[in-house]
C-alpha cells in the first residue's frame, strides 16, 4: 500500500510540474507577442444588395477597396484609384453612398464592359 501512494504520489508532482512549465511557456511566448498591430480601416460606404449580401467601399492603410460581403465570405472586387470620392444622394431618399469620382472603365459596371462583352459573344456564335 506505501508503495501505491508513493507512486501516485510521485505521479501526481510530476503531472503538476509539467503542468506549472506548460503554463510557463505559454505566458513566455504570449507576451513576446504583444498586441496585434491594426491597420487602420475606414468603412466609407455600404450598399445592400440582398437580404444577406452587400457592396461595402473601405479605405486600408489609404488604398480604397470594393469588397462583396456576404454570410459566407468577402471578396474583393476591385481596386479604386486614389483620389476624392464624391457621395451621391440615394433616389429613394436613403443614405448617401460612396461612388468614384472616376469613370469605372474596365469594371463590371461599366456600360462599357457590357457593350465588348455582347459584340464579343456576338461574333464568336455567329461562326
Amino acid at each position: 500500500m506505501t508503495d501505491t501512494l508513493g507512486l501516485a504520489l510521485r505521479v501526481a508532482l510530476s503531472l503538476g510540474v509539467v503542468l506549472a512549465l506548460l503554463w510557463f511557456l505559454a505566458r513566455r511566448v504570449g507576451a513576446g507577442a504583444g498586441t496585434p498591430r491594426r491597420l487602420p480601416i475606414t468603412v466609407l460606404g455600404r450598399q445592400t444588395l440582398g437580404r444577406r449580401s452587400g457592396i461595402t467601399v473601405v479605405d486600408v492603410a489609404g488604398r480604397t477597396l470594393v469588397l462583396g460581403v456576404s454570410d459566407s465570405e468577402v471578396r474583393l472586387l476591385t481596386e479604386l484609384e486614389p483620389g476624392p470620392l464624391t457621395l451621391l444622394e440615394d433616389g429613394d431618399g436613403g443614405t448617401p453612398q460612396s461612388r468614384p469620382a472616376a469613370p469605372l472603365s474596365g469594371s463590371v459596371l461599366a456600360p462599357g464592359t457590357w457593350r465588348t462583352t455582347w459584340e464579343t459573344l456576338r461574333t464568336r456564335t455567329r461562326g
